[in-house]
């Protein structure tokens, strides 16, 4: 009966309701940060609370840059240890200007840097609106697939392109979306988050 008893005990521990949660770092800017509404209302705390096998921890800042991300990055490797890495970074270098090269450059590190700490990664394609000019948002689309290429991520889909047309999921600045539009964010990431991690 004891031998029983542990066994049972073993089976739960191990692939069952008390195994640990798979932590995920979600490195992003404002999009990911809750912008403009409670942070239990963003999509990350919604996706928190539909998963107790998952531990995500938010760390990201509005108006983050891939420059600033990165000298983050550091201590929140060493705090955390994920075992996953979600970067959802780039926006903010886009809309200011940066040249291409430069959010390469800052993401390649982010990656690396995370790749050699043990945790896996997953990078979020990121686009800007066409007003910035068709040469520079396709030199700034190639960025994620250079980056992608070079280091056999897995290039997740970027999760705003189906709400920023409609006006009715966009805060008032054309940025943002709203709060009805976190649910819809969620289900997109679920699909992903689960997929890599399971």
């Amino acid at each position: 009966m004891r031998k029983s008893l542990l066994l049972l005990l073993m089976v739960f521990t191990v692939g069952g309701a008390w195994a640990k949660p798979v932590s995920i770092l979600i490195l992003g800017d404002s999009l990911s940060a809750s912008y403009g509404m409670d942070e239990q209302d963003g999509w990350v705390e919604i996706l928190q609370q539909r998963h107790d096998s998952l531990n995500i921890i938010n760390a990201s800042v509005s108006g983050e840059t891939s420059g600033g991300a990165l000298r983050r990055l550091p201590s929140l490797l060493d705090h955390h240890q994920p075992q996953w890495i979600f970067i959802e970074l780039g926006g903010n270098d886009g809309l200011r200007g940066f040249a291409p090269t430069i959010t390469q450059r800052n993401l390649d590190k982010i990656i690396s840097r995370s790749q050699a700490s043990g945790s896996q990664v997953l990078l979020s394609q990121v686009m800007l609106p066409p007003n910035y000019g068709r040469r520079y948002t396709e030199q700034f689309a190639q960025v994620f697939q250079t980056l992608n290429e070079q280091h056999q991520l897995t290039l997740v889909p970027f999760f705003m392109e189906p709400i920023a047309p409609q006006p009715q999921l966009m805060q008032a600045d054309g940025i943002h979306p709203n709060k009805q539009a976190q649910p819809l964010i969620a289900d997109f990431m679920e699909k992903w988050l689960l997929l890599a991690t399971e």
